[in-house]
């Protein structure tokens, strides 16, 4: 891929977005702070599921092994 292709993809993407969100009717101030918004809350998911996600699936993998006859660690 040459990097005008590349340019001219990731331009359309961010077109598709302001779009798909609607912010391509802000004026210029509002859409600053609606993508910091934005952006603020997606970082705030993202390290939730990287901190919490993996507890909860090793609980529930315990949970469902102990369900299904897997031995108990004590005995491991």
């Amino acid at each position: 891929m040459d990097i005008k292709r590349v340019k001219d993809y990731i331009s359309w993407l961010y077109y598709q977005y302001l779009l798909v969100t609607c912010s391509y009717v802000l004026e210029p101030w509002e859409r600053s702070m609606f993508h910091t918004v934005f952006v603020t809350v997606f970082a705030m998911v993202v390290y939730t599921a990287y901190v919490f996600v993996p507890i909860h699936v090793r609980l529930a993998f315990e949970f469902f092994s102990q369900i299904f006859g897997g031995k108990p660690e004590s005995t491991i």
